[in-house]
């Protein structure tokens, strides 16, 4: 800028005339350089297309850039990428997101549409008999299930194979979201960590607990806390877990009667239910979710504690491919009047609060460690 624009005809108007100037948020040359006051008000990030910087600086200076670096021109391509970025919009985007809970049916979409053609083999959809065996569950056994639902049951076989994939969002969200339901967080968590001890896995990476059920284990407890009318009970059974002297590894647990539930479905004992819903899902969530209400009850009443849970789960095994159709009216008589305020599973029974002792120094048998000949 030349000394003519920078100049005052006096030291008193530069004294008067400078802090309003200069509060203004512009240099007194400003007010002679018509081209200039063109610009005001435009955005920074477009006065590069109208070469205003260059121009000042070239006008200013006298000087015309002969050699240009290397971190120069990478610096310029980045400014000039500026305006091709575009903010991620749409329910797309957004349901990325780690904060966002994830419904049981969206969970359950996700595994309808994803390609396990590669686990799908895995599966054995009935259990083999041969000999007496096979004529007895002909004659009298249950009957089998409709052509038209095995496609759905191999789909939840199939679930059962899958193991916990800690990159994939969708997995990661049904974490979070079994997490925040049980603990009542509104924060994230991490995916590895001593915090899934105190919601009943044995170890900080709650993959490792999954043997013998899959994926279907996280499934069946994201149906618990995300279904309005079984809510209440997967909280209630929570705090019982949490008993200072009943106390027993909640998730650990749930893990196991989803392997009942996998086993009652492969010996068709819940193909007579399916057929008659025409269902097989919805079957299986309320077989586990009563199976999980039975256990809880004996807990409960009969004092149970963590030394007796493999009994309890191998007595709990064998009345529920006995009785599915009993377990499951119970259930719903139950879910009716926890409904109506008339129910609960705890009672005034007092039970710990968070900060009960985690679950790492206890030893946890579950149903498929118990020897056969153990006393």
């Amino acid at each position: 800028m030349n000394e003519k624009s920078c100049s005052f005809h006096s030291k008193e108007e530069f004294r008067d005339g400078q802090g309003e100037r200069m509060s203004a948020g512009y240099s007194p040359s400003y007010d002679n350089d018509k081209s200039v006051l063109a610009f005001r008000g435009i955005p920074i990030s477009e006065l590069k297309n109208h070469g205003i910087l260059q121009a000042l600086t070239t006008e200013a200076n006298e000087w015309e850039p002969r050699v240009v670096s290397t971190e120069v021109v990478r610096a310029q391509e980045e400014w000039e990428a500026v305006d091709t970025i575009q903010p991620e919009t749409g329910s797309q985007a957004n349901s990325e997101q780690p904060g966002q809970l994830i419904s049981f049916s969206e969970a359950l979409q996700y595994f309808q549409t994803v390609d396990l053609s590669s686990f799908k083999k895995r599966i054995q959809p009935t259990i083999r008999r041969t000999g007496l065996a096979a004529l007895r569950h002909y004659l009298f056994g249950p009957p089998k299930l409709h052509q038209g639902l095995r496609e759905e049951r191999d789909l939840v076989l199939t679930i059962a194979q899958c193991g916990l994939d800690s990159q994939d969002p969708v997995h990661g969200r049904v974490l979070q979201t079994i997490y925040k339901k049980l603990t009542g967080s509104k924060f994230d968590c991490a995916l590895h960590g001593d915090h899934w001890e105190d919601l009943g896995f044995q170890g900080a990476n709650p993959a490792t607990d999954l043997r013998g059920a899959g994926f279907l284990a996280l499934l069946h407890l994201l149906y618990l806390v995300m279904d309005s009318k079984t809510l209440l009970m997967a909280q209630e059974i929570f705090r019982l877990s949490r008993h200072h002297i009943q106390q027993f590894p909640f998730c650990l647990m749930s893990v196991n009667i989803t392997h009942i539930a996998i086993q009652a479905l492969r010996e068709e004992c819940l193909s007579r239910e399916c057929n008659r819903q025409q269902k097989v899902i919805p079957v299986v969530n309320s077989f586990y979710a009563a199976t999980f209400l039975h256990l809880a009850h004996v807990w409960r009443t009969q004092r149970k504690t963590i030394s007796d849970s493999s009994f309890v789960l191998k007595d709990l095994e064998v009345l529920a491919k006995k009785s599915p159709r009993r377990l499951l009216k119970t259930l719903e008589l139950y879910l009716a009047r926890v409904s109506k305020g008339q129910a609960s599973l705890l009672g005034a029974q007092k039970c710990c609060g968070p900060e009960s002792p985690p679950f790492k120094d206890l030893t946890f048998t579950g149903r498929s460690d118990l020897q056969p000949h153990s006393s």
